[in-house]
């Protein structure tokens, strides 16, 4: 590809969704190993602090993505603002160790991992043949379905350790 058609394709839009499939990936594979890391400093923490800094990657390339394809994507303006506000809200708990902060911390964390995963089902179940004819209402709400009892049973098993 010459510099000019390389330059004409690194539209806004273009840099902004980049930015967005790139750390949406590291959010999905950096979220499910801090799930599954030992719950003490060290790893688990880096693949945490990983995931926030790529979640406000994520947040604000929907933000800027949704605003100029706003007639398309307004729906993702919303997941965003809400997906981001858990994730920040399990982060903070974290960080302040406020009262009662470790089921706010999971609550936080896994709630914004399900709202990620459904927004990437939202935007690509139309790609994947097959599940494509399925009514969307069940992606829309198959993560939570899921993700919900998770939180649950991660927060009593965390709560009966302390």
């Amino acid at each position: 590809m010459g510099w000019g058609r390389w330059k004409k394709s690194m539209t806004v839009f273009g840099v902004f969704i980049t930015l967005h499939i790139i750390s949406g990936t590291i959010c999905l594979i950096v979220g499910l190993l801090a799930v599954f890391a030992k719950k003490q400093r060290g790893w688990h923490t880096f693949v945490g602090e990983l995931y926030h800094g790529s979640y406000v990657v994520v947040f604000l390339s929907a933000i800027v993505t949704s605003i100029i394809h706003w007639e398309e994507s307004a729906y993702l303006f919303f997941i965003a603002l809400f997906s981001y506000g858990l994730a920040l809200f399990g982060y903070l708990a974290r960080k302040r160790r406020s009262q009662n902060w470790l089921p706010k911390h999971i609550t936080g964390m896994v709630g914004s991992y399900i709202g990620i995963v459904t927004a990437v089902l939202i935007v690509n179940i139309s790609k994947i043949p097959i599940i494509n004819e399925w009514p969307v209402i069940i992606f829309w709400l198959l993560p939570t379905i899921i993700g919900t009892p998770i939180i649950i049973l991660l927060t009593r098993r965390m709560m009966s350790f302390n």
